[in-house]
């Protein structure tokens, strides 16, 4: 599987719908799984042709448990995208971690259900997820400078957050951010042999670890679209420190393994 073509991708989260100005073209791309969320951006960032999706929709027309995933990372890989940056909106379970703060997880928990989130009906395909977030990607954004370096994310259902108890036995759990699109984005990724890391902002305390009447989701967007620029900078910072050629090999799972089908 050589790696040409567009070799970098950004998936917008909540508030994130556009990365590029004006000179970015557009790519529809059909899928076996049905339309991606929206158009696909292209531009570059560096030395980077990068191209960038917005989970939601670019009017947020998608809730977290309706979004498109399986098209999405199928619309990317088959664009010849091998490594993804994900920003993301989440909450903490942390007082350490307060809204604004800037984390690079390196632990995922799927509390979702019904989602789909296999290529693989058939065949007997088995993927290691033991590490879900790549480690070159992560250490591209971890090692800027401000970003908290390490985390548990806990993926919800949604479109709902957490009642005051479940947010608290998260926390109990040790896990430090909630997040309601988180999965099955990262090992759809995987089984297509793309290298992905999450880059979380964190827009709230969740409702067991304040007071108060809990989390809403205007106070959410707000505080997004606050620490929206500086995000956006982190970003283009961590694409700029990635190297042209892929050395990973940790996300590639299927060497000597057949496949079903053929990967695009």
């Amino acid at each position: 599987m050589a790696d040409n073509g567009l070799m970098l991708a950004v998936i917008g989260g909540s508030g994130f719908y556009s990365f590029f100005g004006s000179d970015a073209r557009s790519i529809s791309v059909d899928t076996p799984y049905g339309p991606p969320s929206g158009a696909i951006t292209v531009g570059t960032v560096g030395n980077h042709e990068v191209a960038f999706l917005p989970r939601h929709g670019a009017n947020h027309e998608f809730s977290p448990h309706t979004v498109p995933y399986r098209a999405n990372m199928w619309a990317l890989r088959a664009l010849g995208v091998r490594r993804i940056f994900a920003p993301c909106a989440v909450g903490s379970l942390t007082t350490d971690l307060g809204p604004g703060s800037m984390v690079v997880p390196d632990q995922l928990v799927d509390r979702t259900s019904a989602r789909a989130d296999t290529y693989f009906d058939t065949g007997g395909i088995h993927v290691g997820f033991a590490d879900p977030y790549c480690p070159t990607l992560r250490a591209n954004a971890a090692e800027l400078p401000g970003v908290v370096d390490g985390g548990t994310m806990v993926v919800i259902q949604g479109p709902r957050f957490s009642t005051r108890a479940e947010s608290r036995w998260f926390a109990s759990q040790g896990f430090t951010l909630v997040n309601m699109t988180g999965y099955p984005e990262a090992v759809l990724a995987r089984e297509l042999e793309m290298c992905y890391a999450a880059i979380a902002l964190v827009t709230d305390l969740d409702a067991g670890i304040e007071s108060g009447a809990g989390v809403t989701a205007v106070d959410v967007f707000a505080e997004f679209e606050k620490n929206l620029v500086p995000f956006k900078k982190l970003v283009h910072e961590a694409i700029e420190s990635v190297a042209q050629d892929r050395t990973c090999t940790q996300c590639r799972p299927h060497e000597g393994v057949t496949l079903p089908f053929e990967l695009p």
